[in-house]
């Protein structure tokens, strides 16, 4: 039997192994079924060492420290088969393995092993790349896809790297070479969320909102099957409709699209870390353009505050911050920075990350929501230029640059407003007076004294 670029694998069951090609197929485009095909794989043949593993990987990202034992339940299930399976799939054991031990650099170590020795392996690529992504790598996410890519050419999985690599592309600033990839492999596949992604990362990094608009709704037909990456592209258009200065657009996407509590997708998982991520995020921007958000950051509090201690996701960190801030829950934000101190002092790959940027900067979200701005700025201005270890891309990390921007403009400080002005003008092709979060601090304080 052999997935769907030709790998074998360790099953004798056919029915198995379309399940599981299947499978493959849903994770790669971010389609709702993929558990239903993962059971039926599972059901077909119990004792497919991949399939396990493949449950456990998809346990991981979650990014939820609920699911780890689930995820170590499923790696010992691959263990005990692993002796009947393939090289390469007892290779992805192992990665696993590393992955539940918080050993993320020998997980990606892993992948790229399998990279060399098998460069057609699907799961290992997208494996890597995602996280890369989540540890703020984009040169090695883009470096992963190139050395491949070759490879892939006349592969069916072609097009998945291609949006792959034209987000890596976006990432690293090259918006031409990026926006190329990026429709090519919406042209091969118009259901592709995360090449769509990728094309929509261009387009508002160049300030292009409109087209932006006119893109995703051209899409929209195509995503009927797509899990919760559909609320993210939502979270894109609602940025396109900021920028443009339509918040009442941006607050029935949030509500219809973004947030809608009713929706099937986000009922089977309320706090899932990236639906976090896109609804603090585009309430802080809301709320810093003046906009009543009424009740909207409570039932973000709930689900932040049953998840203190949980630091899988350290992008999250912040967005879990801003809910429990802005909610007035102090005893909940105090017990979430003990809780990431005590992450922090552990042995996993990413407790440095916590300890150094994602507490500092959790703790200025808290003092920022207080009034406390210079506070803030203190906590704050020391790690940003380490602010990308986070993880989360160009577009995603401007919130933390915008609470920054704020808490220096309320606090008069004109040295931290420009420094963090020029900052973002470095990174960012669109001006900072042409982007809204900003324009009004750089009439101000640009130069001169302010006014």
């Amino acid at each position: 039997m052999h997935d769907l670029h030709g790998l074998d694998l360790s099953t004798a069951s056919n029915a198995a192994a379309e399940a599981f090609n299947r499978t493959l197929q849903a994770y790669l485009g971010y389609r709702s079924d993929i558990a239903a095909h993962l059971k039926a794989t599972l059901e077909a043949d119990p004792s497919f060492a991949l399939a396990h593993c493949v449950r456990g990987y998809l346990l991981m990202l979650t990014y939820k420290q609920g699911n780890v034992a689930l995820a170590a339940q499923a790696c010992d299930s691959a263990k005990r088969l692993a002796a009947a399976a393939t090289p390469r799939e007892q290779a992805h054991v192992q990665a696993l393995a590393a992955w539940i031990g918080g050993d993320l650099d020998g997980a990606l170590a892993a992948w790229e092993g399998m990279l060399r020795a098998w460069p057609a392996d699907l799961l290992a690529m997208r494996l890597a790349h995602f996280n890369y992504f989540w540890l703020g790598r984009p040169r090695d996410m883009r470096a992963s896809l190139e050395r491949i890519t070759g490879r892939w050419s006349k592969l069916p999985g072609y097009g998945i790297l291609l949006g792959c690599l034209a987000f890596a592309l976006e990432e690293c600033g090259e918006y031409a070479a990026a926006e190329r990839a990026g429709r090519e492999a919406v042209e091969r596949d118009p259901a592709d969320l995360w090449a769509t992604h990728a094309v929509a990362h261009v387009l508002e990094m160049q300030g292009r909102r409109e087209e932006g608009i006119e893109l995703l709704a051209a899409l929209e037909r195509y995503w009927g099957q797509a899990n919760n990456l559909v609320h993210h592209l939502w979270w894109h258009r609602a940025m396109y409709h900021l920028e443009l200065e339509d918040t009442e657009a941006v607050l029935e996407l949030y509500d219809r699209r973004i947030r809608n509590l009713a929706s099937p997708l986000v009922a089977a998982q309320p706090d899932l870390y990236i639906d976090m991520q896109n609804a603090a995020s585009l309430l802080f921007r809301l709320e810093r353009q003046g906009v009543d958000v009424a009740g909207r950051w409570t039932e973000l509090a709930d689900k932040a505050e049953a998840r203190i201690g949980d630091c899988l996701s350290a992008f999250t960190l912040p967005h879990w911050m801003m809910a429990l801030a802005a909610d007035g829950r102090e005893d909940a934000c105090r017990r979430m920075l003990g809780a990431m101190r005590a992450f922090g002092a552990g042995a996993a790959s990413t407790a440095s990350v916590v300890r150094d940027v994602a507490l500092p900067v959790c703790e200025a979200v808290w003092r920022h929501r207080r009034g406390e701005y210079p506070q803030c700025l203190q906590l704050m201005r020391p790690v940003l230029g380490d602010m990308y270890r986070l993880g989360g891309s160009h577009a995603q990390q401007d919130v933390l640059e915008q609470l920054f921007l704020d808490a220096a403009t309320r606090a008069q400080r004109v040295d931290a407003v420009r420094a963090l002005l020029e900052r973002v003008t470095a990174a960012h092709p669109v001006p900072p007076g042409r982007r809204i979060g900003y324009a009004d601090a750089a009439r101000r304080f640009s130069a001169g004294p302010p006014h």
